[in-house]
């Protein structure tokens, strides 16, 4: 089995399910390039748990996690498998990092927005991973190392969030001018990555001003250390997208081992 990459995808406003810009069409052809997965573990920014979760139901219904949009996003469907069988293969991968099974639990958006532009069809099951709100960024690091193994089973591991993510400063415009504060910041985080100073990643509280505007509550920044904690030692890290949305969010994307 070919190990799968790694992928940290930007996912912004839910409006991204239906329009078509330079974003979705990068999700598009990121799908197009990848080997295609056995299954996908998706880590989402919109599932914030008391330890550490994945969905483990053969049909995941679709949560519309979202409210005040229109009524077209809300008839958008993506009838996905869940990932049961790969679950049942990785068992022990699972178990040596302490995550419990969720038989009930749907997808969010986090995942099925994106997976909706890279995987039309909907032909590869899809888990969806919690985050432990007790955890710190050390701790959430930590926890995405274990679950390198799953890369070599041929499961494509992404985190799913916004490496800049401030709502309370939002333009609803989606194209206006970002920020310098976040433009800044979001550069900051690419060097970090591109020199794999992972503990600064870690540490981003210590960055100043800068980072405590990027970052005011940091369920959307974690999933990008589970995506930089997966990075193997002779692995290159590719930005696929680079842009921002809204004045206040990075849609920054990257993979890693492709």
């Amino acid at each position: 089995m070919e190990k799968a990459p790694v992928l940290f995808l930007g996912h912004g406003s839910p409006m991204n399910i239906i329009l078509k810009n330079e974003y979705t069409a990068s999700l598009m052809q990121l799908g197009e390039s990848l080997p295609k997965p056995k299954a996908i573990l998706v880590v989402s920014a919109h599932w914030l748990t008391k330890g550490t979760f994945i969905t483990a139901n053969k049909h995941p219904e679709i949560i519309y996690d979202f409210y005040g949009f229109p009524q077209e996003l809300y008839d958008v469907r993506y009838p996905c498998s869940g990932a049961t069988a790969q679950i049942k293969e990785a068992a022990s991968i699972f178990e040596n990092a302490s995550i419990v099974y969720d038989h009930q639990r749907g997808l969010d958006h986090a995942a099925w927005a994106v997976l909706k532009h890279m995987y039309p069809n909907a032909d590869i099951p899809v888990m969806e991973m919690s985050l432990d709100y007790r955890k710190n960024p050390q701790e959430h690091y930590e926890l995405a190392q274990k679950l390198a193994p799953l890369r070599e089973h041929g499961i494509l591991i992404i985190g799913s969030g916004n490496m800049v993510h401030n709502l309370r400063l939002v333009d609803w415009d989606m194209d206006a001018k970002p920020f310098e504060w976040a433009v800044n910041f979001d550069n900051i985080l690419k060097q970090c990555l591109i020199e794999r100073n992972h503990q600064a990643l870690i540490e981003y509280e210590k960055m100043g001003k800068e980072a405590l505007l990027s970052i005011p509550t940091n369920e959307h920044y974690l999933p990008l250390l589970y995506a930089a904690a997966l990075q193997g030692q002779d692995e290159n890290l590719t930005f696929t997208y680079e842009g921002f949305q809204n004045a206040s969010m990075s849609m920054r994307c990257l993979s890693i081992g492709m």
